[in-house]
């Protein structure tokens, strides 16, 4: 009985055991089959996610091929772009001097025409015609300043500016405009030489005086020099009707005017050329005004070198008598010829000698040569004034004082007149310009 005890005990044992061996085996046979299952799941999603990115990566191909083929496209785009910017400024510097050329000769006849005595009606109509005459030539240049301006190639030329010189030309220049409507014109005396783009500058001053007598009915203008350390602010003040807080951020837009009863004369483009301007050569500008009592505009300038001694501004039509002297011309043009022969003989007092290109001048000149050449930069069979000015000079063994007369404002023509010592005179040419350059010259 004990026996078959113990036998029962032990064969219970066994069959525990094999039954917790057995729970074992499922046991691992269950996470096999899970680890197996988990593997295969792993395939399945590694499978798909590699056929995404194959998906993914033939699409982003495509937007880079795409991509590339509008960077293409944009960059021919702007090929063409620049190029007709530069056929657009190209065309326009050939164009100005034409288009400047009967602009100038109608200027300079009308002067000669107001020498003369006309009756009340032919007075109107002359001022009328010079109005307009303005206007055009006020127009042009602007169209060619912005041009320039928004050339990506454009080349100033940045030299030392004596801006009490230029204080005195704009004084002669704006006299008449503000006399013609009673207000006082005053420069103040500086002897602050700056570094600038002269011919800049001085558009610069030159808008900001004209929009400050256009927009002035009572009082004055005034410009003058406040110095700043190392750098100076060129201002212009005026008492005129001052510019309203909504127009300020304005103001600067092309063909944007302040509106009032009456108007003011121009085209809105002074202020765009003024700004185009300053940020080109590094300028800053800032405005401060007051409705109903004025404007000042203020233009930061940096100082370079010695400065000379204050001389005020001087008319330079009080210089030096120019009644007797020669002038040999050089001009193709019939109608400037004729122009020319007027404003120098019937008002100057001076002998014209008055010829088409470079031979006759020098037939004309002989052995005598005159005691000024005034000479148009566009001559015909490609000859040049600078050149007629070095083969005069050499045939007259002497320097001879000569100007430039030109319409196109191309810095190489400066650069080579600087060379030769010959003051360039921009058309239109204004009789009063041509003056104050011939006395400057002989005094």
């Amino acid at each position: 009985m004990t026996m078959f005890l113990r036998e029962e005990d032990s064969e219970i044992r066994r069959v525990e055991k094999l039954t917790r061996i057995s729970d074992v085996l499922v046991e691992r046979i269950d996470r096999l089959e899970e680890s197996r299952g988990s593997a295969w799941s792993m395939f399945q999603a590694a499978v798909a996610l590699e056929q995404e990115v194959q998906v993914r990566t033939r699409e982003l191909e495509q937007a880079l091929a795409d991509l590339s083929e509008r960077n293409r496209e944009l960059a021919v785009a702007r090929a063409l772009a620049e190029e007709a910017n530069r056929s657009k400024t190209r065309f326009l510097r050939a164009a100005s001097h034409d288009l400047l050329q009967p602009l100038s000769a109608a200027k300079l006849f009308l002067a000669a025409l107001n020498d003369t005595s006309m009756d009340e009606l032919q007075t109107e109509l002359a001022q009328r015609l010079s109005g307009a005459f303005e206007s055009v030539e006020e127009l042009m240049h602007a169209v060619l300043d912005i041009s320039r301006l928004d050339s990506q190639r454009i080349e100033f030329q940045r030299k030392p500016v004596d801006l009490g010189e230029m204080f005195r030309r704009l004084a002669i220049e704006y006299a008449p405009m503000a006399e013609a409507k009673g207000l006082r014109l005053s420069f103040a005396p500086t002897s602050a030489i700056v570094e600038s783009d002269p011919t800049f500058l001085r558009r610069i001053a030159q808008n900001l005086v004209s929009n400050a007598i256009k927009y002035t009915d009572s009082g004055g203008v005034l410009a003058g020099v406040r110095r700043r350390g190392g750098r100076v602010w060129l201002e212009i003040l005026d008492t005129g009707i001052g510019i309203a807080a909504p127009d300020r951020a304005r103001i600067f837009d092309e063909f944007h005017r302040i509106g009032r009863e009456g108007g003011a004369p121009g085209m809105g483009l002074g202020l765009s050329i003024v700004r185009r301007a300053c940020a080109k050569l590094g300028h800053p500008i800032a405005m401060d005004s007051e409705p109903g009592r004025g404007t000042v505009f203020r233009v930061s300038l940096p100082l370079v070198g010695a400065e000379t001694q204050g001389k005020g501004v001087a008319p330079v039509l009080d210089g030096p008598s120019l009644r007797g002297r020669v002038a040999l011309v050089v001009e193709n043009d019939d109608a400037m010829r004729r122009a020319y022969q007027l404003i120098l003989q019937d008002r100057l007092g001076m002998v014209a000698r008055v010829t088409c290109g470079i031979p006759e001048a020098l037939a004309q000149m002989g052995d005598e040569p005159p005691d000024v050449v005034i000479a148009d930069y566009n001559l015909d069979n490609g000859d040049t004034g600078l050149q007629a000015i070095r083969e005069l000079r050499l045939a007259a063994g002497q320097p001879v004082p000569a100007i430039i007369v030109s319409a196109r404002r191309d810095p190489e023509i400066g650069r080579a007149s600087l060379e030769l010592g010959v003051p360039v005179v921009e058309k239109p040419v204004r009789p009063e310009d041509l003056q104050a350059v011939l006395q400057h010259m002989f005094a």
